[in-house]
């Protein structure tokens, strides 16, 4: 729970869940250190996507460089509330580029960038999965030129291939005090090891082929007039591979990049707790409904996240 002298426009809370309506960087520096067991969040891509008016939003940047320092801002306090041992997973995409904003078309090395910040910060690059993403569904909704097939026939030079998205993971280098554990019953060996099952798929490839795009929570209704048509939600099934893989029931879940609590509401259903953070206030408010019908269809049956006199 943040501390109550950090400025906050709004929050809320029930048993197991806190949701703050601020900046990520003033709510974080109000979380106690080493007290997050794990973190999962989609960042903003840079520029790519314009999320909201406010010029607090880090998505808002002038330029790269200047979302590049915002983000060391924050990785400073996620760092500092990241409990030792413990991960940080962090879902990106590399950036295609415009000849209009960057004078060439090409794509940035974006996730190269997200695991060099966060190197820098102090976190060790851990581990990382490539999500498979359709070309035609990209090429459909985007237009890039270099997936149009009409680019084939004029220069295929400037032809490329989809571009998937990353679920990169980092942990914070000490010894873990509360370590991650399964039990043969809740995690047999089959389930990590036989090549058939999905879970291996799942798990252990580097490549996710199976992730639905579209699996993800509704967020029309937190959409406004002035949006760009693109809300950008994590889908749950990867969330649900890492809380699954990198937490216990009962661990605290933070997503610094909240949205509309789509980390929130899986955490919630696996017996999670969760602290959110959310600058739109749109998503803040269609988060509030998310986390409430989480919570409803959950048993968590444990401590809560709050001091109970």
């Amino acid at each position: 729970m943040a501390n109550e002298c950090v400025k906050v426009l709004d929050q809320a809370q029930g048993e197991n869940w806190a949701l703050y309506h601020g900046d990520s960087v003033e709510v974080l520096q109000g979380i106690p250190d080493n007290s997050i067991h794990y973190s999962i969040t989609s960042i903003p891509f840079a520029s790519l996507y314009t999320y909201s008016n406010s010029e607090r939003d880090m998505g808002n940047s002038r330029t790269y460089e200047e979302f590049a320092e915002q983000y060391q801002f924050l990785g400073k306090e996620w760092y500092r509330c990241m409990m030792p041992g413990r991960n940080v997973s962090i879902h990106c995409m590399n950036l295609p580029t415009s000849k209009e904003r960057d004078g060439f078309i090409g794509i940035k090395d974006f996730r190269g960038d997200v695991i060099r910040w966060m190197q820098s910060l102090g976190f060790i690059y851990h581990s990382e999965v490539c999500i498979w993403k359709n070309p035609v569904t990209a090429m459909q909704r985007t237009k890039a030129l270099g997936l149009l097939h009409k680019q084939i026939k004029k220069d295929s030079c400037m032809s490329r291939q989809g571009i998937p998205d990353y679920l990169v993971t980092f942990r914070k280098p000490g010894e873990n005090p509360e370590r991650v554990t399964h039990t043969n019953e809740s995690y047999p060996v089959s389930k990590w090891q036989n090549v058939a099952s999905p879970v291996w798929d799942e798990y252990a490839s580097p490549v996710w082929w199976d992730i639905n795009q579209s699996d993800t929570l509704n967020g029309k209704i937190a959409r406004e007039d002035a949006d760009e048509r693109h809300i950008c939600p994590l889908q749950l099934p990867v969330i649900e591979r890492g809380i699954e893989l990198w937490s216990n029931p009962g661990d605290v879940v933070l997503d610094p990049f909240n949205g509309i609590a789509s980390t929130g509401y899986q955490a919630l259903l696996m017996g999670r707790k969760y602290i959110g953070i959310e600058l739109k206030e749109s998503y803040y408010n269609v988060s509030l409904k998310n986390l409430q019908s989480a919570e409803s269809n959950s048993a968590i049956g444990q401590e809560s996240l709050f001091e109970v006199d």
